[in-house]
């Protein structure tokens, strides 16, 4: 925290606080989505351990044209779970939803919580990734604050054993999450392109869970 402003004087002291209370929920929201793997929750909360937060505030200001103009380019996480505050609760963020954009209305007092690319590697493509950009307003301008939640850079993000047992068929390569966070990083956003550095084969739609 020291790299942080000292302006306000409030300000490290409260980020410090909010970056501690969203492990809390990273730590709850795996142990439902473990749950609902049908695995033990440990199995999954242990690949973020010793894993790591990145943490993005956004401004996007007005944009008369906004029809001609995007705040941010399709994509989807290179992390484990993003979860996502609107600030200001002003409409932005959207959903690829089967060949369609859908808008995601801000809620008040809520969070987004998006499933990054880590999960659905680990899940064998029972959750997936969701593809997503954000749009600016005509009027208003849009605040946002994403916090990013990985594992470390050695974790390995391969399916996880528990859920490929019993000749279930293995659609993700092992992979270190450092080399894939590399890998993402030195492209360009492209929707869920990078996905195949790691995505031996796209999984079945018939498969539950699907996000």
């Amino acid at each position: 925290m020291r790299f942080w402003p000292t302006q306000p004087t409030s300000f490290r002291e409260t980020l410090e606080q909010y970056s501690s209370e969203l492990m809390k929920v990273t730590d709850s929201l795996l142990r439902v989505m473990a749950k609902n793997l049908g695995i033990d929750p440990d199995v999954l909360i242990n690949k973020f351990k010793d894993g790591m937060q990145m943490m993005r505030m956004n401004y996007y200001p007005l944009c008369p044209q906004a029809d001609k103009a995007l705040g941010h380019s399709p994509h989807s996480d290179a992390s484990g779970l993003t979860i996502l505050l609107q600030i200001n609760e002003v409409q932005g963020l959207q959903i690829m939803k089967g060949n369609n954009w859908v808008p995601v209305t801000p809620l008040p007092e809520s969070f987004v919580v998006n499933i990054g690319d880590v999960i659905e590697s680990l899940s064998n493509g029972k959750y997936r990734s969701i593809n997503h950009r954000c749009t600016v307003d005509p009027e208003k301008e849009r605040l946002s604050i994403a916090s990013f939640q990985s594992p470390g850079s050695d974790a390995d993000i391969g399916p996880l054993p528990e859920l490929v047992r019993d000749g279930v068929e293995v659609y993700y390569n092992n992979m270190s999450y450092g080399k894939f966070l590399h890998l993402f990083m030195s492209g360009k956003l492209d929707g869920k392109g990078h996905m195949q550095f790691i995505r031996k084969q796209k999984p079945s739609i018939a498969q539950p869970f699907l996000a």
